[in-house]
Formats: C-alpha cells, structure tokens, sequence
C-alpha cells in the first residue's frame, strides 16, 4: 500500500496533533475502506478560514469541524489523488471541550470522517449515515478510541 498524506498548518500547531498521527489517522480509513494507494491534503485552519470556505463552497456562513473535496478527475485519468481536507482546529477544539471527549480522538474521527467522504461515503440518508458511522466506528475502535456516536462511553 502506498499513501501520500500532505498535512499544512495554517494555525500556530501548538496544543494539536502531529502529523505523523494526523496522516496514520487518514491511512487508517483508507486503509479500511480497501484502497491500496492515494494521495490526499490535509490542511488545518482557524476559525476565519473555516467559515470563508464552508461560505463559499457550502453556503453556510460558520465554520465546520471537517470540510472534504474529493478530486474530480476528467474522463479517462487516472491519478491517486483523492481530494482535500481542511480541518477547522477551533470548531474541534471547542467540540472536544463540549463533548467531553479527548482532543486527538476528536481529531481522529474528523480525519476518518473526512477520508471516508473523499472516497464517496455520505450520509445524505438514514442507510448512507448507518453504513459511513459503523466502518467509521470500527476503524477508531481498532485505534483504542470510543464510538463517537454513543456519548455515554466517554462519560
């Protein structure tokens, strides 16, 4: 297998997770989701960059925990790319605090969250979301880290 994971800080990295463990993080879902090879961005932001994406490319005027772009390739090109990922650190950070969860396991779930859409999961409807939670939920349980989706195991 071969995964190329960028990761650039657009905020100051203290207090956040390292790359190394930002990219495993990534690999980790790509991995699960049996892909063999790609090549994503990952890009942390604050709260002002956050919300101006989200705006543009969402229409909706806050910032978001996770925003994926996954590549759109012309006909006929094959490329490893998988798309971009931008991260907004202070949205995880309070969302965190507020669920009384870990920071980099909040983070972990972001960055397999967003993975798994750049590979096409959704949870546009009720059976998309049950599918996209469960592989997501077992990807960070073979990590060590609680399902997010039953907040009673992290109180």
């Amino acid at each position: 297998m071969s995964f190329l994971i960028h990761v650039n800080y657009q905020v100051p990295r203290r207090g956040l997770p390292a790359a190394v463990r930002l990219q495993a993080w990534v690999e980790a879902a790509l991995r699960a989701a049996r892909k063999r090879r790609g090549e994503v961005s990952l890009l942390l932001v604050d709260a002002r960059q956050g919300r101006e994406l989200n705006r543009q490319y969402r229409d909706r005027d806050y910032p978001t925990n996770v925003l994926s772009f996954p590549v759109e390739l012309m006909p006929g090109v094959k490329s490893d790319l998988l798309g971009d990922l931008v991260i907004c650190a202070p949205v995880v950070a309070d969302e965190a605090s507020a669920q009384g969860k870990p920071l980099a396991d909040h983070y972990a779930h972001l960055c397999i969250h967003g993975s798994l859409h750049l590979l096409g999961y959704d949870h546009q409807d009720e059976a998309e979301a049950r599918r996209m939670e469960t592989l997501e939920t077992r990807i960070l349980a073979r990590l060590g880290i609680y399902d997010p989706y039953r907040m009673s195991e992290h109180r």
